[in-house]
């Protein structure tokens, strides 16, 4: 069947495990299908870590993507023991690919406990930043900090990709899951974002649930769900279980979309214990396939290779073991490509047809400041120490320090909790780590650095100093958190 569309250079990454086997399947069937796509492999993974490349991308690899602008990548192993990030996070981060779309709708021919609920969502998760951005330290050796990194950027592009996605799938409505309940600045501002930006489309109905809600909802009643969108770390975790909802991971497609180049991979891992043993799943990285002729405008050839994967799910005649039940004899990889190939040309019956339109990726300023204050204020710092002294000791002995500097010692708190001055009577399991709070003496005064410089000496002179931050007032509004029971 020839769907005679206009040749597209792809970037073929084939992974590890099972990688190849699915990755060769939709080479099959788009193929077959005629669907114009000239393929270049490349690899990372696996075996690029233990060729001693760190980041487990060569080099030639991203090259490849930065002129294709568009990849199809199986499972990557991420080896522990030796390497550095994941060769996915890898990916993601040299090519900003911000936005990670994971459909999840109800399959033909499938069996899960929630069929015949007509589940059909999309989870739009934010892809680059969050805690995912890997930064981390230890404090001391056994307190570790990780930093959340949430900016008004990133929180715009994936809102309004969220957006732009529900109006090219013509859905009716968006909703943001956050903790900004207790996270108030980082997830609060994601909040706070899709909330400015909603006011841009106006024909989609917006909505917030809790995280934890909404993990809930999803539980309860996925059904209710059109699109959500949300932080990284929270969008991973609850994209998971999405893909459970309708059979798992072997059928859970996604795309990583950026501004520039776009990466469309299975969401399941390399499966290495039946890896070459013909017995893989292909559903997901074909329906990865159909994400990735969406994007590059082939719509006709997208709807023509997705239908004849679900009339093959769907007449349920050959079926790999992981969907195999009733006693069917299972098929293996080949014989189910076989006959997707087969069945090209024909479309579902118990199916509803989406239409859909491709994706208009937002546009959002590429200044590097998009938030300005009237007033930025330096009203105090934190300064994170590795100690094990009892707080009712370590504060009368700094306060003693701080004869001449326009500072007073306001609290120290452990883990976010006031425990000096105990005003409060909490009860505390302490660690070996502390965050002195200082403000300045004045109401009206600021600091300044070479006020914190002496001030860290000083303190140096007590206790080992291992962290330190700013505390600013925008607009005369704080912009740091208070601990509980700080006044």
């Amino acid at each position: 069947m020839s769907l005679k569309s206009s040749s597209h250079p792809i970037t073929l990454i084939p992974g590890d495990g099972i990688g190849p086997e699915v990755v060769a399947a939709v080479q099959a069937v788009l193929a077959a299908a005629e669907v114009g796509i000239t393929w270049e492999v490349r690899h990372a993974g696996a075996r690029v870590f233990k060729n001693g490349v760190a980041s487990g991308v060569l080099p030639d690899t991203v090259e490849s993507i930065r002129r294709t602008r568009c990849a199809l990548k199986g499972p990557l192993e991420t080896p522990v023991g030796f390497g550095e990030k994941s060769a996915n996070v890898t990916l993601r981060k040299f090519f900003e690919t911000y936005g990670n779309i994971r459909p999840v709708r109800e399959l033909p021919g499938i069996r899960t406990p929630y069929s015949g609920r007509g589940i059909d969502f999309v989870v739009v998760r934010e892809n680059v930043e969050d805690l995912y951005a890997g930064i981390e330290y230890m404090q001391t050796p056994g307190v570790a900090q990780g930093l959340k990194i949430i900016t008004r950027k990133g929180s715009e592009k994936i809102c309004r990709l969220a957006f732009e996605l529900a109006r090219a799938e013509h859905r009716k409505k968006v909703t943001c899951a956050t903790k900004a309940n207790i996270l108030k600045f980082t997830e609060g501002l994601f909040k706070r974002v899709f909330e400015d930006v909603s006011k841009d489309y106006p024909e989609i109905h917006a909505e917030h649930q809790i995280v934890d809600n909404c993990a809930h909802q999803l539980v309860m009643r996925p059904e209710q769900f059109d699109v959500l969108v949300m932080t990284n770390m929270n969008g991973d975790i609850l994209s998971d279980l999405a893909s459970a909802l309708i059979g798992g991971l072997g059928f859970a497609p996604s795309a990583n979309l950026g501004d520039g180049a776009s990466i469309f991979e299975a969401v399941h891992g390399s499966a290495p214990q039946i890896a070459g043993k013909d017995m893989a799943n292909p559903t997901a990285i074909l329906h990865s396939s159909v994400l990735m002729l969406r994007h590059l405008g082939e719509m006709k050839a997208a709807d023509t290779v997705e239908n004849a994967l679900l009339v093959t799910l769907e007449e349920g005649k050959v079926l790999t073991a992981d969907m195999a039940g009733g006693g069917k004899e299972p098929s293996g990889t080949k014989a189910f490509t076989a006959e997707v190939i087969k069945n090209l040309g024909s479309a579902p019956k118990s199916f509803p047809r989406r239409e859909y339109q491709k994706i208009k990726m937002p546009k959002v300023t590429r200044d590097a400041v998009m938030v300005t204050a009237k007033d930025t204020r330096p009203m105090g710092v934190d300064i994170f120490v590795a100690t094990a002294i009892d707080p009712a000791v370590l504060g009368p002995s700094i306060e003693k320090v701080l004869t001449g500097l326009p500072v007073r010692l306001a609290q120290i708190s452990s883990r976010g909790t006031k425990v000096y001055p105990n005003t409060h009577d909490i009860e505390s399991d302490p660690v070996d780590c502390a965050r002195l709070r200082f403000k300045v003496s004045t109401h009206g005064e600021t600091l300044d650095d070479k006020d914190i410089a002496e001030l860290l000496l000083r303190v140096g002179s007590q206790v080992l100093w291992v962290h330190v931050e700013k505390l600013f007032k925008y607009d005369d509004q704080p912009g740091f958190t208070k601990d509980q029971g700080e006044d």
